[in-house]
């Protein structure tokens, strides 16, 4: 009788395990709606974009139905950050295939997305597609055109935004400054600080504050940057940088040295839970500009070893640039190619062009050769360059090579061009052009000015290069 109990219950067991559902995955648990887009978005957070874009794709073949707008936000966000022009356009398909491309946070993402592409003219028609525009949706656009070398038409596009009555939020506002300090427009950066004044939106917004002070600094004025910068009870790395930054930029080498002093001291006197403010590898470049315009070699040096050593910062190529200017400035041409010849990271025309002209200023005919070639492997239509050197065999009295290579110069170059637009009309002038409608009056008004030279006693160097 037992052993009857005992066989019935091992069938109904037996039953049962055939008649349920086999066990699911972890991966087929994930994939089910909301979970789904707790794991995107933690992908998102951890930085693991291509996981995000990965299990997305799952998702889209597994589970359709799961997805959502916010699953295509996440997504959307990790393509744009990872920078994956493809993808992202395959989520733009899938999102107008679903029907959710007409939502306003992501077009606001799609702009983000073409934006990183470099793509301006889709980044426009996405904005453009969007009905209830609002403040978010400006920014980004604004944003996009800064972040792509376009302050003058972010500036256009801020202040269409202001006609259409919506009101900037502070981030609107700071980007907008960026553009003014991009383009150098004081006046305009003046106003929309008179409006940010009005709107009492300073005083706990020390990006707002930052990007002033950077905004006046690169406008020209650093006296309106100083009185910003003294009167914030609160400055970061990037308060501080600005302003040293500014001080080197306007020549005033010892101000800035001075003010990183007092940052560093700043730091010092710190007590409590509160942060000490750490220096970053751009306020080390405006130290190095700071040395360089002075010409204080030893101090840029030391500088220069305290950023590796005590702040363990990689010096990028502005700071090995200004440290070759560093060793021109004082004659140390031989030491000046040794660094360059031993840097870690490829330099540029600028820094083997900054070694050049020390050549010329110091008559170092066999090096400036070295240099040429160098700049000829990297720029070899840059004719500047060939001026140079023989500005250096002029001033050596070697006129035979000087002749040599004016010759190589005017068979290897396209004649110098320029145009000036008046009215509609675009006027354009090429040297040695004798065809122009013009062209008495033109060399009437040349005559002219060379006989006012002439007047001022005005003696041209003997390595002038009019006729290149």
């Amino acid at each position: 009788m037992v052993n009857l109990k005992k066989a019935s219950s091992i069938q109904r067991v037996i039953k049962s395990s055939l008649s349920s559902n086999p066990p699911k995955t972890k991966f087929e648990t994930l994939l089910k709606s909301p979970r789904a887009n707790q794991t995107l978005k933690q992908y998102l957070e951890k930085n693991l974009f291509r996981r995000a874009i990965g299990f997305f794709r799952e998702l889209l073949r597994r589970n359709p139905s799961a997805v959502d707008s916010y699953s295509l936000l996440f997504v959307l966000k990790a393509c744009t950050r990872q920078s994956m022009i493809f993808e992202g356009q395959q989520v733009h398909a899938a999102a107008k295939k679903l029907g959710f491309e007409p939502i306003i946070f992501l077009q606001t993402c799609l702009i983000d997305l073409y934006s990183a592409m470099g793509n301006m003219d889709r980044a426009h028609c996405m904005f453009d597609e969007i009905r209830c525009k609002n403040t978010i949706c400006w920014t980004s656009l604004i944003t996009a055109y800064v972040d792509n070398d376009m302050p003058s038409k972010a500036l256009d596009l801020f202040k269409k935004m202001l006609m259409t009555n919506l009101e900037p939020d502070q981030v609107t506002l700071t980007i907008a400054l960026t553009a003014c300090a991009d383009l150098g427009a004081l006046s305009m950066g003046e106003w929309i600080h008179s409006y940010i004044l009005r709107k009492n939106v300073l005083n706990n917004d020390l990006c707002l504050r930052n990007a002033l002070i950077n905004m006046y600094v690169k406008g020209g004025d650093i006296e309106a940057a100083q009185t910003l910068f003294y009167s914030s009870s609160q400055k970061d790395v990037f308060t501080w940088t600005s302003m040293i930054v500014g001080h080197a930029l306007h020549g005033q080498s010892l101000e800035a040295l001075d003010l990183f002093a007092k940052m560093k001291q700043t730091n010092r006197n710190i007590k409590g839970r509160k942060r000490p403010v750490v220096p970053n590898d751009v306020t080390f470049l405006g130290v190095l500009m700071a040395c360089t315009h002075a010409g204080m070699f030893e101090e840029g040096k030391r500088q220069f070893k305290s950023m590796m050593q005590d702040y363990e910062l990689r010096p990028r190529l502005p700071h090995l640039g200004c440290m070759v200017d560093l060793l021109c400035r004082a004659g140390l041409l031989e030491e000046a190619y040794n660094f360059i010849s031993q840097m870690q990271v490829q330099p540029n025309a600028v820094v083997w062009r900054t070694l050049l002209g020390a050549c010329f200023l110091h008559d170092n005919i066999e090096l400036g050769s070295k240099v040429r070639l160098q700049l000829h492997g990297l720029e070899p239509a840059h004719v500047g360059d060939d001026v140079a050197l023989a500005n250096i065999y002029a001033a050596k009295g070697l006129w035979y090579q000087k002749m040599m290579l004016r010759d190589h110069i005017r068979s290897h170059r396209a004649p110098g061009c320029s145009s000036v637009e008046v009215g509609s009309e675009v006027n354009e002038f090429v040297a040695g052009d004798s065809h122009h409608p013009l062209k008495a009056e033109i060399y009437d008004v040349l005559g002219h000015l060379i006989g006012l030279i002439r007047a001022y006693n005005c003696v041209p160097d003997a390595s002038d290069v009019m006729d290149y």
